[in-house]
């Protein structure tokens, strides 16, 4: 097997896109955060110490995918054209559901973009909230779908 980031001597390279052509390249990343009854409620009712929790996710997970590649060693910086998150709150588990869509002209996905996005915007959920409760739970950030290059369509199903 043959590992792209990595030369003939075994030292850590980024892959070569010069040879690749430009495509229209799109991806979506989701993750979940679940926490207390009082942490929802304080979000929801907009009475955090710090300030309106979801709002400044929102600028986080935007301000997290442009800062990708300064942040995965082997992704390659990237003209992002579009960012677009949407928030699911779901009150029966006390937990929000970010989703961060990402679209580029380029060489290379987005994929890392958006998956960094949903990062971001969920540790800053829980740093806004931690005074309240440090026992919350930041699960299953994944790939929803992306589209674009080589490998075409993918749909999480």
């Amino acid at each position: 097997m043959h590992l792209t980031h990595l030369d003939e001597k075994n030292h850590p390279k980024m892959v070569d896109v010069s040879e690749k052509d430009i495509s229209s390249r799109e991806a979506v990343a989701s993750g979940k955060i679940y926490m207390s009854e009082e942490a929802f409620k304080a979000i929801i009712e907009n009475k955090a110490k710090k300030g309106p929790v979801l709002q400044t996710a929102i600028i986080a997970a935007i301000m997290g995918t442009k800062q990708t590649s300064n942040l995965i060693p082997m992704c390659h910086p990237l003209m992002i054209s579009k960012v677009q998150t949407h928030i699911e709150e779901n009150q029966q588990e006390h937990s929000f559901k970010l989703y961060v869509s990402v679209k580029c002209e380029g060489k290379t996905g987005v994929e890392m973009e958006s998956l960094t996005g949903v990062s971001i915007g969920l540790l800053t959920i829980y740093d806004m909230i931690k005074a309240i409760d440090k026992s919350m739970q930041i699960t299953d950030i994944v790939l929803e779908s992306k589209e674009g290059g080589k490998s075409g369509k993918y749909l999480r199903s």
